[in-house]
């Protein structure tokens, strides 16, 4: 169920992308590129490149890269489908859709949304006028949540009854049962979810209603101090955020964004001037999570005890940071506090808090030094060892190689002796999180590949897989010749290919396509050569003595094109002899 696919390649050609990227960002000339700051980071050299013919960006400062529809998803923070819609409306396209209409997933999903949005303003207006919220109320005022902030966040009540909403709220039986908010009783009879609680409407980063969370009063009977709604078709909760839909604007201008685990937390962090603060929807956090959360800032703080799960937690949140390029820290709170009640007592101390967050690791050794003295030579090498065990939970060499120091200074041992406990590092932890990232230079493989790229008819004659040595590289080409278009091999590409042909869409190359394929040639040509001197087989030394020839005349303006043919029909066989 979607657009169809045509449609949505008549989007991508119709629309200019600097058209579309201009309001958001200044761009300039340079080259054949557009050029400008980055709207993804912060930066104060321009970047962010835009390439008119391909239709693709890339910044080579945050790695941000894609085409038109990409763009838009991330500036505007839509769905694919919508993304789409927004540029068809520009473009002056009208969409088909594979099922008619608007598809039947998309349909099922607004009525849903819709039956939602009757639901929180149902509630909502029990909240603000219902005799029978004033406890829920008096509860919120005592939480230091007033009347603007009760509206400003749509805060609901839930009243204390078997049906209310059912018989009253305007939502119908399906959508009551398909979004959770009622269900069947065992006599068969639709029964509110939600009952005697305050509640806190959970939207989309688009603003969408979806769910619930409901909290109950303080003396209540129900053991469950939380109440969230169940998994739904618009539901998933490792993939939602509350408060996201509020936060995201503020998320992005200060490249950070805080999470919570409560709702009335991320309500405290916004009371305190903390504008940018979620929360996740009763789960841990997850990967899905973090990816949202990347799109908007590349600097996550907890506000949490985010060392209660110990190195499973700590190894995840290592990971996620190579493989989003982003930092964690984490919000040091006086012993005692929440961050909703430091937002009513003490809202500057909360601010100083995210203002001076630790890195993740930072703070669970800060934990380790500070719970144990060091006053003997044992108490001294018995913290040092359980410090140093946190510390080789890090995937990175150097990282370790730093904190080891701060562990030798705390504790007073040799730097030297804790170092290489930090380079050998125990064999208990995972040492495949990290995987290093290659600089990709200008060399002629990936400069052939630019060409190919932008000028495919001039140099795709001269270029076979044998030519590239490097694996990337090699299957940069594939995906390449695969798709005869940059867009097209961009889909069809692994993920480091993929990166290295988003660069490449964006790249302006000044050379001579015949020349860089000859150079490729004759590399390829002097590369194999020497492996097959190396394995000293007697019986090639004439074919040998041939290739040489041919290689030294690819220079030979009356030659050359002839030496190149000769050269890429050995270069094949022997690859296809090699398997």
């Amino acid at each position: 169920m979607g657009i169809v696919d045509e449609d949505i390649e008549r989007v991508r050609s119709a629309v200019d992308i600097v058209d579309i990227v201009t309001p958001v960002t200044q761009l300039r000339r340079v080259g054949r590129n557009w050029v400008g700051l980055c709207p993804f980071h912060a930066e104060k050299s321009g970047s962010f490149n835009v390439r008119q013919e391909t239709g693709r960006y890339k910044c080579f400062g945050c790695g941000a890269g894609g085409d038109v529809i990409t763009f838009v998803r991330e500036t505007e923070h839509l769905d694919f489908a919508d993304a789409v819609e927004f540029l068809a409306v520009k473009a002056g396209i009208q969409l088909r859709y594979t099922t008619g209409g608007e598809g039947r997933e998309r349909q099922q999903r607004k009525r849903l949304v819709d039956a939602v949005e009757r639901a929180v303003e149902w509630y909502h207006e029990r909240l603000l006028k219902g005799a029978d919220a004033g406890p829920a109320r008096a509860y919120l005022r005592s939480r230091g949540i007033d009347g603007a902030t009760v509206r400003a966040f749509r805060l609901g009540w839930a009243p204390d009854a078997w049906d209310e909403l059912v018989r009253h709220g305007g939502v119908g039986a399906n959508e009551l049962r398909e979004t959770g908010l009622a269900h069947l009783s065992k006599r068969q009879s639709l029964i509110d979810a939600f009952r005697n609680r305050v509640l806190f409407p959970i939207l989309t980063e688009s603003g969408e209603p979806v769910a619930f969370g409901g909290r109950v009063l303080p003396g209540s009977d129900d053991p469950a101090k939380y109440k969230n709604s169940p998994e739904t078709a618009i539901y998933a909760k490792s993939k939602t955020l509350y408060g996201l839909n509020w936060a995201k604007s503020d998320i992005v201008a200060a490249d950070q964004v805080v999470v919570c685990e409560g709702y009335t937390d991320v309500i405290g962090f916004h009371a305190a001037g903390v504008k940018r603060a979620v929360a996740t929807c009763g789960t841990a956090l997850t990967e899905e999570h973090v990816r949202l959360l990347t799109r908007f800032a590349k600097r996550v703080v907890l506000a949490f005890d985010a060392d209660a799960a110990g190195q499973a937690a700590a190894d995840r949140f290592y990971e996620w940071e190579s493989k989003y390029q982003m930092t964690v820290g984490v919000l040091q709170l006086p012993k005692g506090t929440d961050p909703a009640d430091l937002a009513r007592t003490d809202p500057a101390a909360l601010r100083d808090a995210v203002e001076h967050a630790l890195p993740f690791l930072g703070f669970r050794l800060q934990r380790v030094l500070r719970a144990h003295t060091v006053n003997t030579p044992e108490s001294r090498a018995r913290v040092a060892e359980q410090a140093m065990a946190i510390v080789n939970e890090h995937p990175n060499p150097n990282v370790r190689t730093i904190y080891a120091g701060e562990v030798a200074a705390h504790c007073g041992l040799p730097v030297s002796e804790l170092v290489k406990m930090a380079q050998r590092r125990s064999s208990k932890v995972r040492v495949d999180i990290v995987r290093p990232t290659v600089s990709r230079k200008e060399n002629g493989e990936v400069v052939a590949l630019a060409l190919l790229a932008h000028r495919w008819d001039e140099i795709a004659p001269l270029l076979i897989e044998p030519l590239f040595a490097d694996p990337v590289n090699l299957a940069a080409f594939r995906a390449l010749a695969a798709a005869g278009d940059v867009n097209k091999a961009i889909e069809l590409a692994d993920p480091e290919a993929r990166e290295l042909l988003e660069e490449i869409a964006v790249r302006d190359i000044e050379a001579d396509p015949v020349a860089e394929a000859l150079n490729l040639i004759g590399a390829a040509t002097r590369r194999l050569i020497t492996e097959v001197r190396r394995d000293a087989d007697l019986s090639m030394g004439a074919e040998l003595a041939d290739a040489k020839r041919w290689c030294e005349a690819l220079d030979d303006p009356h030659r050359g094109s002839e030496s190149a043919d000769w050269l890429l029909g050995w270069l094949l066989r022997r690859s296809e002899e090699r398997g």
